[in-house]
């Protein structure tokens, strides 16, 4: 399957592993890229640019394809050194980076001078031509249905994407909600030339989570995530559990006097109790709505070779029969 985002980053399927915190290593970044798509090292994961420079050349011992990194920039009272990141980056020969978070302008120069595609995360169409106007090559468009924050309009796929296709003139994929080729087929009818997946990577052999998460994943539908931090307009969407019961609970106490210290100790610095020791209680932990599309834990290349093959069985069969 041809698309402008397998033109674009060099890969034989349009389908993007977007970058997770405390998932995106080297192990499932080569995984996706071995088998056709397009893995991301998630950079803040690593700590520092010297971690991600390591983590980097790990990658590249265990794939050939390509392979790109997620920076994803937040406001912070000590900001992670992220010219340490960029320069690590260039230097290391990557040639894909998924931004996220604040407007990359200040690093795009950078970036573009040493020849890498940027492709930024965006949760609106507004965002999606900033992006388009300061020089990004690609936008990843996030849906309402993602994990992780989906910003604070409350858009579905079914409708953000066709607007996006009516607005942008570089090519964009389709983030929340995605999960097989049923998903692929549908996105790129409304307009995306690809798909981006984080929630149905972790439930993966290759994932370098603890078990539990995966089993979790397995085990849940559609009904069980929730939105949190929505009073401090900094929503996420997760996965509910014994920790983000509490968290709401103290957001509905609280109501505008809520303040962030309130509720750090469900939100901050939990990923590695969760992602790496299986800590399913410890706190707030991204995930998306396509949980209740998860039923299994295939390898990364059994994955995409059925999306395609449903894509493929979508596209000639189906619709096909239709007209």
């Amino acid at each position: 399957m041809r698309t402008r985002i397998t033109e674009l980053f060099g890969i034989e399927h349009p389908i993007i592993q977007g970058g997770m915190h405390y998932v995106g290593f080297a192990e499932l970044a080569a995984a996706v890229s071995n088998a056709g798509g397009l893995g991301i090292i998630t950079g803040l994961t690593q700590g520092t640019p010297e971690r991600l420079r390591a983590e980097i050349a790990r990658c590249r011992e265990m794939t050939d394809k390509p392979f790109g990194v997620n920076l994803t920039f937040l406001p912070a009272v000590t900001a992670p050194d992220y010219p340490g990141f960029v320069q690590v980056i260039v230097e290391s020969g990557v040639k894909v980076v998924e931004t996220a978070g604040n407007n990359p302008a200040k690093w795009l120069p950078a970036l573009k001078e040493a020849g890498i595609k940027v492709i930024h995360k965006c949760t609106s169409v507004r965002h999606s031509l900033k992006a388009e106007s300061i020089g990004c090559d690609a936008v990843s468009v996030d849906g309402f249905e993602c994990g992780g924050h989906p910003g604070e309009d409350d858009v579905p796929n079914f409708i953000l994407l066709p607007r996006a296709a009516e607005e942008l003139k570089i090519p964009f994929v389709a983030s929340g909600g995605m999960a097989d080729g049923r998903s692929l087929v549908a996105a790129l009818a409304l307009g995306a030339e690809g798909i981006n997946m984080g929630t149905r990577f972790i439930a993966t052999q290759e994932a370098p989570v603890h078990e539990h998460v995966k089993q979790a994943l397995v085990a849940a539908s559609e009904l069980d995530t929730r939105l949190i931090m929505r009073p401090l307009r900094n929503t996420e969407r997760v996965l509910n559990n014994a920790a983000v019961e509490r968290l709401l609970e103290k957001e509905r106490e609280l109501g505008p006097r809520l303040q962030f210290a309130d509720i750090a100790e469900e939100v901050a610095g939990v990923y590695p109790r969760i992602m790496r020791d299986g800590d399913m209680d410890a706190g707030g932990w991204s995930c998306g709505m396509v949980a209740g599309l998860i039923h299994d834990m295939p390898t990364v290349k059994a994955l995409i070779d059925r999306i395609m093959a449903e894509a493929q069985d979508i596209i000639r069969g189906r619709l096909t029969q239709v007209l």
